[in-house]
């Protein structure tokens, strides 16, 4: 069974962002689960949100702490990632980046990622390709596909379940699709990484 990990980069506790992620997680479990036999075909699914992490451990690339440890090791089990942040400043946020520093330089070789993106602006939509998807590349990732970005007007909160206004919903669930079948098309090759590796 595939091990797939939604790690979000979100500073905040009420994030749009995980929001988006969550989403296309249950897309993931209600859309391809067979109807007939109420089977899910196939993913294991985890998550890890950076701000949990302890922040000095994190900003001290502190790899052989418990936490950070697990947590990257989290990244090295896992066959496909979904990689959610926010826009701060033109690119993906300071967090994500802190975290994404501690992984070995091929932290992701081999393995399939969905980057998603939340921004007040359409200004910022370029941020997947020209901030995000370089790094996950430099790390190694088999394959980036094409992602998306959801504007924070489209993430309705509040007054009952969050939701995203259906435009920007079929949007990223035909991301989500191509991710899984891609997910699914690749070889496992996904190991376990030291926590010692590429010390800075």
């Amino acid at each position: 069974m595939p091990q797939l990990l939604a790690l979000t980069g979100s500073p905040s506790a009420h994030s749009r962002t995980a929001v988006v992620a969550e989403h296309a997680l249950r897309h993931l479990a209600l859309a391809h689960t067979d109807p007939l036999t109420g089977s899910h075909p196939g993913f294991d699914i985890a998550r890890l949100a950076v701000r949990d992490l302890p922040a000095a451990d994190l900003l001290a690339a502190r790899r052989g702490e418990p936490e950070i440890r697990r947590a990257l090791e989290a990244v090295a089990e896992a066959d496909g990632l979904i990689i959610a942040t926010p826009v701060y400043k033109a690119s993906y946020t300071g967090l994500l980046k802190a975290f994404l520093d501690l992984l070995p330089q091929d932290g992701l070789a081999g393995k399939t990622v969905l980057p998603l993106v939340t921004g007040g602006s359409l200004a910022h939509v370029l941020t997947i390709d020209y901030s995000l998807r370089p790094v996950l590349n430099a790390l190694g990732a088999r394959h980036v596909t094409a992602g998306r970005f959801v504007l924070d007007s489209s993430v309705e909160r509040g007054g009952g379940p969050d939701r995203l206004l259906p435009e920007a919903e079929l949007d990223l669930y035909q991301a989500v699709d191509e991710f899984a079948d891609a997910l699914r098309a690749a070889p496992r090759t996904a190991a376990p990484v030291s926590a010692t590796a590429t010390a800075p």
